[in-house]
């Protein structure tokens, strides 16, 4: 019995063994699932706060963003105003500065500069508005070049006896002022009804002679097409003089060149030149009664070394009349404007009513410049009895002439004249 009793012991039923052994592995189980379900739970709560945390660094992110983008205007107005003030002859003033970063520029209202000195009652530029831009089909050239657009810019130029109240804009950076108030090098000019002044004030009667309406554009400046012609930037413009004639403007020039490069030529046809009878007044002492004026300018210049024609023409003048000059002109005035219109009538070419000449020249970039005057005696003779001269550009061999377009026959050349 004692041994059996001893086997007994050694049952796993007894002493509830067995039970024991299935109650350690379902604690095991029951905690697993709690585990589990915390694993679970701390995974969302996790997952919230790196949610959290981008959110709060997009939120600080624009907050930062709003607050550059509300001071950036008026970081820029103060640079551009130290910009515009760097000459001691010029002051600069502006208005409002507005950010346009979907297009990356920026634009600039209500330019003015004016001269510091006397008392010029204009300024030497202003602008309506002024605006920067990268000019986005470089792209394609792979180059990031700016484009400056000029809205209703006004230049001035004023004739004074004095240095302090003349403006004529020399020895001020200009240039360089254009190209620090972008990041990016400017490669294109473009002009919206721009007009230009010579203005005098302190003359018996002041004179404002002027071209209006003027349309222009500059391109290629900075070579991003890699053209391999040395005159690789354009320049065109049209306007109107006094409102009434109409001008064209060509150049092509190269910027890189350390002497001035270029080829022009300039173009009016059809104005009344009673319209400038104040500017003849004051600076030749006398006047026209009627008559008409073509001017065509071509000027090619190789390194600062210029060779060109000025071509004048006048239609239909008039510039001596006995019973109104009498009446008007002082006596050493009235022997001179009969001089001018007994010159114009004799050397006129008769069948064309045309009196003109080409006055032919030669400089450098220095500033001295020689006509020949002979020359100019000679086309004036040329003109008179030989052959008239016509408002185009000359065809000469040493120089590739611009070509403008031919004048329209439908539109009248003035508004007295109709076709």
């Amino acid at each position: 019995m004692n041994g059996l009793h001893g086997w007994f012991n050694l049952w796993p039923f007894h002493r509830g063994g067995l039970p024991r052994r299935k109650l350690q592995p379902d604690v095991a189980s029951d905690a697993k699932p709690a585990e589990a379900m915390e694993a679970s739970a701390g995974k969302p709560r996790k997952r919230h706060r790196g949610w959290k945390r981008f959110g709060i660094f997009l939120l600080v992110l624009a907050l930062l963003l709003g607050i550059g983008r509300a001071i950036m205007p008026w970081a820029v107005r103060d640079y551009v105003n130290k910009t515009l003030d760097r000459n001691p002859l010029y002051s600069g003033r502006i208005g409002p500065v507005k950010i346009h970063l979907w297009r990356g520029a920026y634009s600039i209202d209500d330019v003015r500069i004016s001269k510091t000195t006397g008392n010029v009652p204009v300024p030497l530029f202003a602008a309506k508005r002024v605006d920067f831009a990268i000019q986005w089909n470089a792209l394609y050239h792979g180059r990031i070049v700016g484009r400056v657009l000029m809205l209703s810019p006004e230049l001035n130029f004023v004739d004074a006896p004095s240095e302090e109240e003349d403006q004529t804009g020399a020895g001020g950076p200009w240039l360089q002022m254009i190209r620090d108030l972008f990041p990016f090098k400017i490669n294109s000019a473009i002009i919206q009804d721009g007009s230009v002044h010579f203005r005098t004030y302190q003359k018996e009667k002041p004179v404002d002679v002027y071209l209006s309406k003027v349309e222009g554009n500059v391109d290629n400046l900075g070579n991003i097409k890699d053209e391999t012609n040395p005159l690789i930037s354009t320049v065109q413009a049209k306007g109107l003089a006094m409102d009434q004639a109409k001008i064209d403007f060509k150049m092509t020039l190269d910027p890189f060149s350390y002497r001035p490069t270029f080829h022009m030529g300039l173009r009016l046809l059809g104005l009344d030149v009673t319209k400038i009878n104040d500017l003849l007044l004051t600076y030749g002492k006398f006047d026209f009664k009627r008559g008409w004026f073509d001017l065509v300018i071509e000027v090619d210049s190789k390194e600062g070394m210029m060779t060109g024609y000025v071509k004048p023409l006048f239609r239909n003048l008039k510039a001596f009349s006995l019973k109104q000059d009498v009446k008007e002109d002082t006596a050493l005035q009235f022997f001179w404007q009969a001089l001018v219109g007994g010159v114009t009538y004799l050397l006129k070419n008769q069948p064309r009513d045309q009196f003109g000449t080409l006055i032919p020249f030669r400089g450098d970039a220095t500033g001295t410049t020689t006509t020949d005057i002979l020359a100019t005696l000679g086309n004036i003779l040329r003109n008179a009895f030989i052959r008239a001269y016509m408002p185009r550009l000359e065809a000469t061999p040493t120089v590739e002439g611009l070509q403008f377009e031919a004048p329209s026959i439908v539109d009248p050349v003035s508004p007295s004249e109709s076709p």
